[in-house]
């Protein structure tokens, strides 16, 4: 029984960590978007950025979305 305990324990660490990662890549991409506005891009060029920003936007979200389901995972298992 405690050896079961131990095993989810490791989940749970693991996917706090996912999820901690996935939620600093996205402080990552506001602090981005926030830089680019404070400099006041004209409309291109802030789409350039935006646009740029996407993709890492969407990895962040997914990485700290499957980090949450491991928890979640991991505590319903253990």
């Amino acid at each position: 029984e405690k050896k079961r305990e131990m095993r989810m324990d490791w989940l749970i660490w693991v996917g706090a960590a996912t999820s901690i990662s996935g939620l600093c890549g996205l402080i990552w991409c506001i602090l981005i978007v926030v830089r680019a506005k404070r400099m006041k891009f004209p409309d291109d060029k802030m789409r350039e950025v935006i646009r740029g920003v996407i993709l890492p936007n969407f990895g962040a979200l997914l990485l700290s979305a499957l980090g949450l389901m491991m928890v979640i995972m991991g505590i319903l298992l253990g």
